[in-house]
């Protein structure tokens, strides 16, 4: 543009004293060129010099990975007042300077230069901008924590530790287990539930489906005591025949909720005319892709921290096809959760396997089992 004739008539319509050209480029009169690295600086000391004051600075953010090999797109921006953040990583829920400096200007419009951003950045500075945050802290589920879970049924200790106790009861226990894992690592616990809102049923049930769908106010008041106490909750999910988006969709109004993640149970999808305890239960990966879509969108329409997503697993054979898993949802935090028992060297085994060939980007869970683990582990054992 600079050797376009029609750059001199703008320049003179600008009514500019000085102009800089960076680098190579022809001169025109009282034109200075300078370096690349120098431009930034030396169109500062032009708006000093021209008293461009504080006050005309625009409420428009410049986010870039690195200024310093940007130089010219900085200047630019500086020049016509922006604010300029630096973000190397390209998401703003991983820096907390850049997310209070987002959150202090909820109405500038945000400009992203370069490679670095590639994840969806309107939800992440509006997930931001909300000021709902993490149990513990920060907008993103993981890394940065360990979520130590109790698993089960409100309704019945028959179906874990979950269910042996009431609520008050309840809640004081997750805690109290939490604190144990503290007691060996300095990384951030978070105690949670992990609640079996469907459980899989011998019997067809009225829908045909074998799969007992617990009603939302039987849940409500374990998860409105978790919530109040600072407990994640996990909702998990055994479809027996029907599909996991199907059931998901049953409990929108608690995937609303800032702290409630979602769980899906491969063990218990049954295919027709299967019943449960006859086969080990498969899903195709396009069916939990269907489901991580749906809650992804449903995270981002509410403006919510990153959600919990957590696939059970003890079986290369439950999820099909896995490695073709949707990782790109920056709304969400996927989780293979290793859940078989029995002997340790069988399970340490399995766990071995599963992470061969896992989709970049999954976190791990494990699972003990008290009484049916030979031996259980210990806390630090587990850890």
């Amino acid at each position: 543009l600079l050797d376009d004739p029609s750059t001199s008539e703008e320049i003179s319509r600008l009514g500019a004293k000085t102009v800089l050209t960076v680098g190579r480029t022809r001169s025109f009169d009282d034109s200075r060129t300078v370096n690349e690295s120098s431009a930034a600086a030396e169109i500062k000391r032009a708006r000093d010099a021209y008293d461009i004051a504080a006050s005309a600075k625009r409420d428009v953010i410049l986010m870039i990975a690195s200024a310093a090999s940007n130089t010219v797109a900085v200047a630019t921006a500086e020049n016509a007042g922006a604010t300029i953040v630096e973000l190397p990583r390209g998401d703003p829920r991983t820096v907390p300077a850049v997310a209070k400096k987002l959150a202090a200007m909820p109405n500038a419009p945000v400009i992203a230069l370069g490679a670095p951003f590639t994840v969806e950045l309107g939800y992440t500075v509006s997930a931001v901008r909300s000021g709902v945050e993490q149990l513990g802290g920060g907008y993103l589920a993981f890394p940065g924590r360990t979520m130590v879970a109790l698993y089960g049924h409100p309704s019945s200790g028959a179906l874990g530790v979950l269910g042996e106790k009431g609520v008050a009861a309840t809640v004081k226990r997750a805690h109290q287990l939490a604190t144990t894992y503290r007691d060996v690592t300095k990384t951030p616990i978070v105690p949670a539930f992990e609640i079996i809102a469907t459980v899989a049923s011998a019997g067809a049930g009225k829908d045909k489906n074998y799969s007992a769908e617990t009603k939302i106010k039987d849940l409500l008041p374990l998860i409105n005591a978790a919530e109040k106490s600072g407990v994640y909750v996990i909702l998990d999910l055994q479809p027996g025949r029907t599909d996991f988006l199907t059931q998901a969709k049953l409990y929108e109004s608690l995937l609303t909720r800032a702290n409630v993640g979602l769980a899906l149970d491969p063990e218990w999808r049954l295919r027709p005319k299967q019943k449960h305890l006859t086969q080990i239960g498969k899903v195709s990966v396009k069916e939990v892709n269907r489901v991580s879509d749906w809650l992804a969108t449903l995270t981002r329409a509410h403006k919510l921290p990153q959600k919990v997503f957590v696939l059970h697993q003890f079986n290369i054979s439950m999820i099909t096809d896995r490695g073709r898993l949707n990782m790109t949802h920056p709304e969400l935090a996927t989780v293979i959760h290793v859940d078989g028992q029995g002997g340790q060297g069988a399970k340490q085994g399995t766990w071995k396997y599963l992470h061969e060939k896992a989709p970049k980007g999954v976190f791990w869970g494990w699972k003990n089992f008290h009484d049916e683990d030979k031996p259980m582990l210990s806390v630090k054992q587990t850890w």
